[in-house]
């Protein structure tokens, strides 16, 4: 699908799947997202081989992220206007049904929604986003000798393009 080509719900077929267990986040990102990354956020992003996980799409205000090989969503974001200018998360939930995401913790939650929003929707390089993953993972697993590339492609998986 081309890069100025806006991604519907529809785009999916019936694979889409909403959030079986809804939580709010408890941790927003931070980030205020510039006017024109808020436009190309609202264009969606269509995975297009095995090696990419994320499926996103926006209705309004709200931007939805599912993993692409099951359909399941994961997060939904609400984008709201940010004082001073551009776009802000003003609200989130998170999926919490264990087979269907694994609950890493608030801080890890808030890192894959900028992450997955910043590297795969924009196709940003993130690479202090990036680190901080591989960090997180290799904490919370207790294994400092997990590649970095590992981490990564297992969690964000791949763009089209990169």
């Amino acid at each position: 699908m081309p890069a100025d080509e806006h991604v519907l719900r529809s785009s999916f077929s019936d694979r889409i799947q909403p959030i079986s267990t809804p939580r709010a986040m408890l941790i927003l990102p931070r980030r205020i997202w510039s006017d024109d990354c808020w436009r190309r956020i609202q264009l969606g992003y269509s995975s297009s081989d095995m090696d990419e996980k994320w499926d996103v799409f926006a209705e309004g205000d709200v931007v939805f992220l599912h993993r692409s090989w099951t359909g399941n969503g994961v997060f939904e974001a609400t984008f709201a206007p940010a004082n001073g200018g551009g776009w802000q998360i003003a609200k989130a939930v998170v999926e919490r049904d264990p087979e269907r995401y694994r609950n890493d913790g608030d801080e890890y939650d808030c890192l894959m929604l900028e992450l997955v929003l910043s590297a795969i929707v924009l196709g940003e390089p993130a690479k202090v986003l990036r680190e901080k993953l591989v960090e997180l993972t290799r904490k919370r697993s207790g294994n400092t000798e997990v590649p970095a590339g590992v981490v990564q492609h297992s969690a964000l998986g791949l763009r089209s393009g990169s």
